[in-house]
């Protein structure tokens, strides 16, 4: 099978882009794009893995996170030009939560099968529930204002840009401090190569080239596959808010959550958490704040205030991922709660 991997990889990858330009039915299209897409998200979690293990698991998972979140910001820019903000900022909270419950709380669970207990570095996941902490309050205190003091027009705006300003002079002191500054703190030092007792597969250099191809090969296949639920939500009723925060954030980040799953199963839950909360601090620190500055480009303008139930879900996946994850461990169970959290916040959502 290992043999066949990139041939199949190729095939359904082509076959995908055919149906798609060539408008062929619907449903074919839908099947060929999501059986691509297990293809792809195997070959980037094989080179997220591969890079890993030059640059180190939270290296590696940051990278990772980075190019699948730097997909996600490409089509939500296009989405603002649209002025599609309401599908925009429905997507973004699917993806935090999505990150936050069903990817890591899968990879919990999965790796908790095989190991009866996952550790990663304490204080890295003391520093992620501040993260998440800062996050929610951002988006919690202009919506509040917002609504209860009437403020509206340019001043909602103005307090929108400020925030958002804010958030990624968080993000970037972050970065400083997680990747320079404090970079011994917070890594795994039992993150070695010799640890595991593997070789990689590829160069350093093929590692970060195969990368990045997966990275655009995941933003393609992934927008193909998107383009194809309008029809199955049409026919199914489903609500734009639900289809934004939980069909399109699922299929868009499908890759992330395989790729952190499968490193989760080798005992890497550094790197897992790393994807999973990293990537939910890059879209709540930066994607959103920066897609408010980016509107400004554009006829209309996107504000940072999100509805009473987006910013609920929010909260709720932060409070649960922060009690899970803060002791610096996992097991199955936890893993379970996490899902078991997803799937109340799905249903919720459905009936909106």
């Amino acid at each position: 099978m290992k043999k066949l991997f990139f041939p199949l990889l190729a095939v359904f990858f082509v076959l995908s882009a055919i149906a798609h330009y060539a408008h062929m039915n619907t449903v074919f299209q839908f099947v060929v794009s999501a059986i691509a897409v297990v293809f792809v998200a195997g070959f980037l979690g094989k080179s997220t893995e591969a890079v890993s293990h030059y640059a180190g698991q939270r290296l590696g998972g940051f990278l990772n996170a980075t190019f699948g979140n730097a997909a996600e910001l490409i089509i939500a820019i296009f989405l603002v030009k649209e002025g599609l903000f309401e599908m925009v900022k429905a997507s973004l909270t699917g993806s935090i939560i999505g990150n936050l419950l069903l990817v890591l709380g899968a990879s919990a669970f999965a790796g908790g099968l095989k190991f009866k207990e996952q550790k990663f570095n304490v204080h890295l996941a003391g520093q992620n529930a501040s993260l998440m902490l800062l996050a929610v309050i951002a988006l919690f205190v202009p919506a509040i204002f917002v609504k209860t003091e009437h403020i509206g027009g340019t001043d909602a705006f103005r307090m929108s840009e400020i925030v958002a300003g804010l958030l990624i002079v968080a993000y970037v002191g972050w970065l400083i401090y997680s990747m320079i500054t404090h970079k011994s703190f917070l890594e795994d030092h039992a993150d070695t190569q010799a640890a595991h007792g593997e070789v990689p597969t590829w160069s350093k250099s093929r590692s970060i080239l195969f990368l990045v191809v997966a990275t655009v090969m995941v933003a393609f296949v992934s927008e193909w596959l998107v383009g194809t639920l309008h029809t199955f939500t049409a026919d199914y009723g489903m609500s734009e808010l639900f289809v934004g925060a939980f069909i399109v954030a699922i299929i868009g980040n499908a890759a992330e959550h395989s790729a952190a799953i499968m490193l989760a199963m080798k005992n890497k839950m550094g790197a897992a958490v790393e994807i999973a909360v990293g990537s939910s601090l890059q879209i709540a620190l930066f994607v959103a704040p920066v897609l408010v500055f980016v509107s400004l480009l554009f006829t209309e303008q996107m504000d940072l205030i999100f509805t009473t139930v987006e910013i609920a879900a929010i909260a709720v996946a932060a409070l649960i991922t922060t009690s899970v994850s803060r002791d610096g461990s996992t097991t199955w169970y936890e893993g379970k709660l996490l899902l078991l959290v997803y799937i109340m916040l799905g249903v919720a959502f459905y009936f909106i």
